[in-house]
Parts: structure tokens; C-alpha cells; sequence
């Protein structure tokens, strides 16, 4: 019988790419434990953002790679996901039960962001992570309503708000504190104090990412919430229409500024298909993001297309993620959250919570 040697087994797995990083398993340190027992093989991998979907598919790869090797019978394969910390801007520490925030952001209002926001938070959740969604716009909060969450957050210790909770994502919102037809007439000072209490005052449960649904614009508030949150990476949304890119242009300049990441860009509204004639229209221009992309270096995670659905399904509570989770629209948001957790898994790992505190006395 051949023995079975790790060197073959090693030049065997490497021919495994991971769909979502392009790269192999083993350069990428991923797999680990690797054992030989005569013509039994057994090994772990971890990967470091959530794949629910894609968990079976990467194990019968492997495993049909492994007995690709002259001498092995068994294998066993282990595929996992560990989702750790990974760094912020820098001054801030990260939260304690919050692991990775990410900002959805866009230059100005009514190209789809707070949809995408929470389309990216549910199609996280899908895959297998723990999410919470944070509505930071105060003025106009829509969360709620996307969401499909009403009444309001108890508070079990007096101090700390509790999260609703929305098909499973954990959510906060200043939208859950007063009447929906109350308008916010506050001065920014005030908006930020309570953008600061919702995020710090929310007993959020163990997230693997918190993602924040910015106001639009880079104003006050903007600008003081990025320096204030501590955020692993940013996306921006845009449509490709020259207007809407020049105010994403400054959202990019903005947290290039206060030294926020930026995970990619997300085209929203990108093509129109006619439901009655198939017709397909760039309605509001075409390549826009790529060429804003191209400029600054940045990746274009997705296009999503101008279509009813999306709109009606976010008004009725059940965004497009969750009603209709084996749509080819679906498959476009959860392409997107698989490329941003990537990302944000690729970022160096946050080692603040672990470092011992340093205490300095007088002797």
C-alpha cells in the first residue's frame, strides 16, 4: 500500500480555490489539524466570514481532492467559520459585543441606501452570522419599517435599551422611541448624543457585524460619526447617474479622511427590464461606478437593478432577502455581503480586547 505522505495531500488541497477569495485553502492558512492514520485522512478549515450556503459544496471539493491521493480510503473534513475583530480607525477600540461595524453610506439621499443596508444585514444573517442593524438616520428613520418591527425597546437593567428584533436581525432605531409622524428638530450636537446612546446603550447580543444605516450626505453628523464609531470598513452606494457620484465621490474623500476602510462601492438602480417587453434600460446612465472605481482604486461589489419588487418589499416589511430568499435579486445581495464579509475578513485582526491593561503605580 502507498504510504500517504502530508506533501501530497498538501499539493492535492491546494487545487481547491475558494469561490469568494479566488485563493487556495492552505497558502491562505485555513487549513488546519491535518492528520494521517494509515489511509485515513482528517483536517479542519475555518474560514473567516460567514458561507452557510456554500459550507457542503467547499467540504465534497475537499474531500474529493484528498482521495485524489494515491493510499487514502477516509477522509474527514471539517469546515467552520470563525469571525474574529479586525481593526478600526485608529484612537477608537472596538465594542465589546460588537466585533465588526460596517457603515452603509452614500453622498446623498434617494439612491437606495437604507434598502441595501438592510438587504446587506439580512443576507449576512442568511449565511449564518450574528447581525445587528443600527438606523443612524435620525431625521428620516426607515429601519423599522424595512424591518417589519414595531412597539417599543424595553430596558431590563434601567440604563441599556434592549434590541427588537426583526427576522432575526438585531436592530436600533430613534424610530422606536417616538411617534412615526414626529419630526426630529434637533441641532446636530443633539443628533450625535443620540446616535452615541444608541449604539453604546444597546444591549447588542454577540454580533459578528453591526451594519449602520448613515444619514446621507457627509455633514456634521456624518463626519462626526465616522470619527466617533469605530468602524471596521465602509460601503458606499451609489446609482450611476453623474449627480449621484459626485456626492459619492465626497462620501469616498470623507472617510479616506478620517481613516475608515473602504470594503466597495454598491450601484444601485443600475438597469431597468421592463416587466411587460423584457426591454432593458440604464435609465439613470451606465458605468458610472466603475469609472468612480477605476479613480479611486476601489472595488464594485454589485449592480442591483430599478425594479418594483425591491421597493414593494422593503415598504411591507419583508425586504427582498427574505421574501423572496431564491430570487436572482436575492442572489445579488447575498453575492455582495459574501464580498464584504471577505473583505472585512482579510483586514488585520483587532488585538485591543486581549492586549492586558497596563496599570502604572507608584512604589
Amino acid at each position: 500500500m502507498t504510504a500517504v505522505t502530508d506533501t501530497a495531500l498538501l499539493e492535492q488541497l491546494k487545487t481547491v480555490v475558494d469561490p469568494n477569495t479566488g485563493k487556495d485553502l492552505v497558502s491562505t492558512r485555513q487549513l488546519k489539524n491535518l492528520k494521517i492514520d494509515g489511509a485515513s485522512v482528517s483536517f479542519d478549515v475555518e474560514l473567516g466570514y460567514p458561507a452557510k450556503s456554500q459550507i457542503d459544496a467547499l467540504r465534497t471539493r475537499l474531500i474529493a481532492a484528498a482521495r485524489r491521493v494515491p493510499g487514502v480510503a477516509n477522509v474527514s473534513a471539517n469546515v467552520t467559520v470563525k469571525i474574529v475583530a479586525h481593526t478600526v480607525q485608529r484612537g477608537l477600540k472596538v465594542l465589546p459585543n460588537v466585533k465588526n461595524i460596517v457603515a452603509v453610506s452614500s453622498g446623498k439621499g434617494g439612491v437606495g441606501k437604507s434598502t441595501v443596508a438592510v438587504n446587506l444585514a439580512l443576507a449576512l444573517a442568511a449565511e449564518g452570522a450574528a447581525v445587528g442593524m443600527l438606523d443612524a438616520d435620525i431625521y428620516g428613520p426607515s429601519q423599522p419599517t424595512m424591518l417589519g418591527i414595531s412597539g417599543k425597546p424595553e430596558s431590563a437593567d434601567g440604563n441599556s435599551l434592549e434590541p427588537l428584533v426583526g427576522h432575526g436581525i438585531q436592530a436600533s432605531s430613534i424610530g422606536f422611541l417616538i411617534d412615526p409622524d414626529q419630526p426630529m428638530v434637533w441641532r446636530g450636537p443633539m443628533v450625535t448624543q443620540a446616535l452615541q446612546q444608541l449604539l453604546t446603550q444597546t444591549s447588542w447580543k454577540d454580533l459578528d457585524y453591526l451594519i449602520v444605516d448613515m444619514p446621507p450626505g457627509t455633514g456634521d453628523i456624518a463626519l462626526t460619526l465616522s470619527q466617533q464609531v469605530p468602524v471596521t470598513g465602509a460601503v458606499i452606494v451609489t446609482t450611476p447617474q453623474d449627480i449621484a457620484l459626485i456626492d459619492a465621490r465626497k462620501g469616498f474623500k470623507m472617510f479616506e479622511k478620517v481613516g475608515v476602510p473602504i470594503v466597495g462601492l454598491v450601484e444601485n438602480m443600475a438597469i431597468h427590464v421592463c416587466s411587460k417587453c423584457g426591454h432593458a434600460e440604464h435609465i439613470f446612465g451606465s458605468g458610472g461606478a466603475q469609472k468612480m472605481a477605476a479613480d479611486f482604486g476601489a472595488e464594485v461589489l454589485g449592480s442591483l437593478p430599478l425594479d418594483i419588487r425591491i421597493r414593494e418589499q422593503a415598504d411591507s416589511g419583508r425586504p427582498t432577502v427574505v421574501a423572496e430568499p431564491d430570487g436572482e435579486i436575492a442572489a445579488i445581495y447575498r453575492a455582495i455581503a459574501r464580498k464584504v464579509a471577505v473583505r472585512i475578513a482579510e483586514k488585520a485582526k483587532d488585538m485591543s480586547l486581549k492586549m492586558p491593561a497596563i496599570k502604572v503605580q507608584n512604589t
